[in-house]
């Protein structure tokens, strides 16, 4: 099975994004346009030298991709959509990414643009059921998580929360986010409870939003004059979905052995990260990942997080964007904003939450299926 490293070289050389927000009465079409718009220009490109098109979204229906992207211009480039759950922005950036390094083009876009609306689920009509269908909703089960960390490691609701409010103020510095305001613990903490001790600001926000990234071959770059100090390399790409593992909570498993697919397709290890974009849905989800990926040891990540070792400027900044506590997750758009916040992290761009000296990074998210998809990006040089 090949790695990037025996393809092409493949390189972020622009980034964009509508802003994540609250439901709007804004078309879809807007949403995405904006971010497309936003990284044809950081590219210095115009739209027909995009070659190809992979679209993210769960929500906002079949053939979404081509209908907006015409309203650039119709020359006829290939258009894909993928959907993949919460993976779904990942997935199509992984497909950019692959296309690019196997010479198939030299420009490819990926994007993801989500509105709330109807989750027709897949696995509801799959006709084989689990024993906890509609018993257990995602909150539930990550409530019961939390519960299983604290009692194993001697962990607190407290130590917990304070994932949220390392992200919130993370959030309030990035003019994408869906939330930018800074959160004590005491608010965070404040009841009523979501489930179990997880309160409605340790729990992600689902809105709206876009984001795209322009992917090139060294080809592509040097036929558009792409400025080489703002190419960001991806020298890891992995996805995996579930098989056996033994455990209840499959998404620390899968993660753990996708993680370590990708650092073993580009030679490095935990050591190595300066900034991670993590799943974190509901703040536990950081913890159990950043574990799970080998930047803590099993059950001290609380004791990292006090230390400040996931601050900006700590040892490795986790979701300097906010992650998706403060970010938000729109679905569609979620795994493609976080390419875009490592890209600029790495171009030393991203301003009040730029993470000093940062030159590798890493991107994860994880979907119903369960699926999940890790890639890595490098500054070269």
């Amino acid at each position: 099975m090949k790695t990037l490293a025996e393809l092409r070289p493949v390189y972020v050389v622009g980034i964009g994004l509508h802003p994540y927000q609250r439901p709007s009465e804004k078309n879809y079409v807007l949403l995405g346009l904006t971010a497309v718009r936003e990284a044809l220009a950081d590219a210095g490109i115009a739209w027909p030298a995009v070659q190809s098109a992979y679209v993210g979204n769960v929500l906002v229906g079949m053939a979404a991709g081509t209908a907006m992207l015409r309203y650039l211009g119709a020359t006829g480039l290939s258009i894909a959509q993928v959907e993949n759950a919460s993976a779904s922005g990942s997935t199509a950036f992984r497909q950019a990414v692959i296309e690019v390094a196997g010479g198939f083009s030299d420009v490819a876009l990926a994007m993801g643009v989500d509105k709330p609306g109807p989750i027709a689920s897949g696995p509801g009509k799959a006709g084989v059921r689990g024993l906890v269908d509609d018993r257990v909703v995602p909150f539930t089960h990550f409530a019961l998580l939390t519960q299983l960390y604290m009692e194993q490691h001697g962990a607190t609701p407290e130590q917990i929360a304070k994932v949220a409010v390392k992200n919130h103020r993370n959030g309030a510095l990035n003019p994408y986010a869906q939330r930018q305001q800074e959160r004590t613990l005491e608010e965070v903490m404040e009841p009523p409870a979501v489930s179990g001790v997880l309160t409605r600001l340790q729990c992600t926000p689902v809105g709206e939003g876009a984001a795209a990234v322009i992917v090139m071959s060294e080809e592509g770059i040097a036929r558009h004059g792409i400025e080489k100090s703002r190419a960001i390399q991806v020298v890891a790409s992995a996805a995996r979905s579930e098989e056996l593992s033994g455990t209840l909570n499959f998404d620390v498993a899968l993660t753990e052995k996708t993680t370590h697919d990708a650092y073993r397709q580009c030679g490095l290890g935990p050591s190595d990260f300066d900034v991670v974009e993590l799943h974190d849905a509901f703040t536990i989800e950081e913890l159990l990942y950043v574990e799970a990926m080998g930047f803590s040891l099993p059950g001290e990540a609380v004791r990292d997080l006090e230390a400040g070792a996931f601050d900006i400027g700590g040892r490795v900044a986790i979701s300097p964007s906010g992650g998706l506590i403060a970010m938000g997750h729109p679905i569609g758009p979620t795994g493609v904003g976080q390419v875009a916040e490592v890209t600029r992290q790495l171009r030393q761009e991203a301003g009040p939450r730029q993470h000093p000296g940062a030159r590798v990074g890493l991107t994860h998210m994880v979907g119903v299926g369960p699926v999940c998809v890790v890639h890595i990006l490098q500054r070269p040089g």
